[in-house]
């Protein structure tokens, strides 16, 4: 017979298998760390969780046999230098982890691995100088995330996909000089959503960096400068470091030169065209630095058409994209986005498809002109629109476009049997809003034909006037159009000057527009355009400023008759002076003579000259000579003259015998 277990023997074999169940095939669950404190948060209906707490100053590794219920791990204050890979896989249930304040300078790509419901990121007051973005794809609940104090000296444009979950972010006393700038993108006003009210709020910690005020981080010192916002700066109070001009100053009174959004112009917002035809779509966009465009459709559908860019000056490019031989599927919208470091904008066209592969010949007058350095086998459907201001808005405008050239389609034989022709431009109907029957497009049409030619609306006798340097005056006459009729005027250098040219938007009514900013002695030509139609040859006119030297001529012509007019008479009454003093002083040959002239002379309210007569005296009382004989003059003439003129007194006459009367 087999002999029976002993009772002790079962309770202790009892007693191990419970305790192998509840350790699991990871390290114990009963047993905390060394150098750490375990402690266990109970609630009264018997749940809780662990937080485990390592702070000895001694301790070099992260721990590695951490509870397996541990939801909260703090490292603190120690000596680890580094986080290794997969240092957690084995704590699935860890929401916070804490690991602040030691001398961590490397942290590996898969340090964070299978910790899916953490919640709480916490690396501050560390060495590292390069994060492992990356990493944070490991954990897809991550809100907070708390890089503080430490060295990072940039955040690459690849970081940005993993914190769009974030909603506290502190990247504070750092060394960052800039941002990426779609960064501030991830979340409203600049993500472009609604922000929900229900929602928390953003904390960004940016504060204590030595940012580098320029375009880059523009959207920052827009967002110090907002009152309402869903991202709230821990410290709103943020300063550049450089440039020089900005050094020290906050982001509230920064003022960025040469930065601004772009804005976006569209050739028409919605277009028309029947089946089968050619359409050109443009988009224009203004801002600083110059702005990339890009075409997509509003769908997100890929299509595959020709694209052609070009910027023909700083801050200003132009896109359009060809749509040959459209069909149905190609009718939608279409999106324009301009996007630089200070911002972005876009705008929407409609493509509409219309009819049932018939055609008809475009009018003369819808046919746009292409933009300046297309080829001259394209055309932009819809009048091409000057590059337009940064405040310039869409235009509210229909486009319906037509093939180039008429074409025939071949049905099957009904009635009438037969090939049939596409009918008239003229009974084609226009626009996407217009429904009607045939006959009444047929009425319209035949309305438009029997209005005369003189009638139609559009800007007549186009002139410049008052040339001038560096600026001309060009006038028109607006006929059959409202007052605020937006016209649009281009004025450019014949000469090849690129990039000179000048745009200017104005209204019909004003009849006229100064253009300024010109180059003297320079050949330009001004054409004007409105919303339903570009310039034709009639709205065009050439010109040329006035060069430097005729300026200048004219203003000394000017100059010097004014200078004659007034010095003239001047001269001629000194002359006159003269010569009555003159004559008087010759027919006195007495003292008395004299005396008369001194009480003349004290009459007048100034002294004009020094008067000296011509006397005939006598030396020795033998032999007659002719001297200069100077009267004397009053005491004010004397002081007058000894202030200024004394040496010239003495130099006028000197002789052994006489002494000047006006050495001071």
């Amino acid at each position: 017979m087999r002999p029976r277990a002993s009772s002790p023997h079962l309770l202790l074999l009892f007693l191990l298998a419970s305790l192998l169940l509840l350790q699991g095939p990871g390290p114990g669950l009963c047993f905390c760390p060394s150098q750490c404190t375990c402690v266990f948060h109970g609630r009264s209906d018997g749940t809780g969780f662990r937080s485990v707490l390592c702070n000895d100053p001694d301790m070099s590794d992260i721990p590695v046999n951490v509870p397996l219920d541990t939801v909260k791990l703090r490292v603190e204050k120690t000596a680890v230098r580094r986080i290794p890979g997969e240092a957690f896989y084995y704590l699935p249930e860890l929401r916070y982890l804490w690991i602040t304040y030691n001398s961590i300078t490397s942290v590996d790509t898969s340090s964070f691995y299978n910790l899916k419901v953490l919640h709480e990121l916490r690396l501050d007051g560390n060495q590292i100088s390069a994060f492992p973005w990356e990493s944070l794809r490991e954990m897809p609940s991550l809100r907070t995330l708390d890089l503080h104090n430490n060295r990072l000296a940039s955040i690459p444009m690849e970081a940005i996909p993993y914190l769009v979950n974030i909603t506290y972010l502190d990247i504070s006393s750092n060394k960052l000089t800039s941002l990426p700038s779609d960064l501030l993108d991830l979340w409203p006003p600049f993500s472009g959503a609604v922000p929900n009210t229900n929602d928390s709020k953003i904390v960004l910690g940016l504060q204590d960096n030595p940012w580098h005020c320029d375009c880059k981080i523009s959207k920052v010192i827009e967002l110090s400068k907002m009152a309402d916002t869903p991202i709230i700066l821990m410290d709103a109070f943020l300063s550049c470091s450089g440039p020089e001009n900005l050094a020290g100053v906050l982001f509230q009174r920064a003022e960025l030169d040469q930065c601004s959004k772009p804005s976006v112009l569209t050739s028409a917002t919605k277009i028309t065209s029947p089946l089968g035809s050619n359409v050109l779509l443009r988009c224009d966009a203004n801002g600083y630095p110059t702005p990339d465009l890009t075409w997509t459709r509003a769908d997100s559908s890929a299509f595959n058409h020709t694209v052609v860019q070009e910027s023909p000056g700083e801050g200003v490019r132009w896109s359009i994209i060809s749509l040959h031989g459209i069909l149905y599927k190609d009718a939608g919208d279409y999106r324009c986005r301009a996007k630089n470091v200070a911002g972005n904008a876009e705008a929407f066209i409609t493509l509409s498809v219309a009819g049932d592969g018939t055609s008809t010949t475009v009018p003369p007058r819808s046919t746009p002109r292409p933009p300046e350095g297309a080829s001259s086998s394209t055309a932009v459907t819809g009048p091409t629109p000057l590059s337009p201001p940064a405040s310039s808005g869409l235009p509210k405008t229909t486009v319906t476009t037509t093939t180039p050239t008429p074409r025939t389609t071949k049905k099957e034989p009904g009635p009438g049997g037969g090939i049939q022709r596409s009918p008239p431009a003229s009974k084609m109907q226009q626009g996407k809003g217009r429904k009607g029957s045939s006959s009444s497009a047929a009425e319209d049409s035949d309305k438009n034909r029997k209005k005369p030619t003189d009638s139609k609306p559009g800007l007549r006798d186009v002139q410049v006037m008052e040339e001038a340097v560096d600026s001309a005056v060009v006038v028109w006459v607006a006929e059959g159009m409202a007052a605020d009729a937006s016209v649009s005027v281009l004025c450019t250098p014949t000469g090849g000057e690129e990039g000179r040219e000048t745009r200017i938007s104005s209204q019909a009514g004003r009849g006229k527009e100064l253009l300024e900013n010109l180059l003297p002695s320079q050949s330009y030509k001004v054409c004007l355009s409105t919303k339903a139609m570009p310039p034709s040859k009639e709205q065009c006119v050439e010109f040329s400023t006035l060069g430097v030297g005729e300026g200048e001529s004219d203003l000394l012509m000017i100059a010097s008759i004014i200078a004659c007019m007034v010095v003239v008479p001047l001269i001629l009454l000194l002359i006159y002076k003269i010569l009555s003093l003159y004559c008087t002083g010759t027919s006195t040959s007495s003292r008395g003579g004299v005396g008369s002239d001194e009480e003349d002379l004290s009459k007048e309210s100034y002294v004009k000259f020094e008067t000296l007569t011509l006397k005939q005296r006598t030396l020795n009382g033998q032999v007659p000579t002719h001297d200069l004989w100077s009267r004397r003059h009053t005491e004010s003439e004397r002081m007058l003259l000894c202030s200024r003129s004394s040496i010239d007194s003495q130099l006028t006459y000197k002789s052994d015998s006489l002494r000047s009367e006006y050495l001071c």
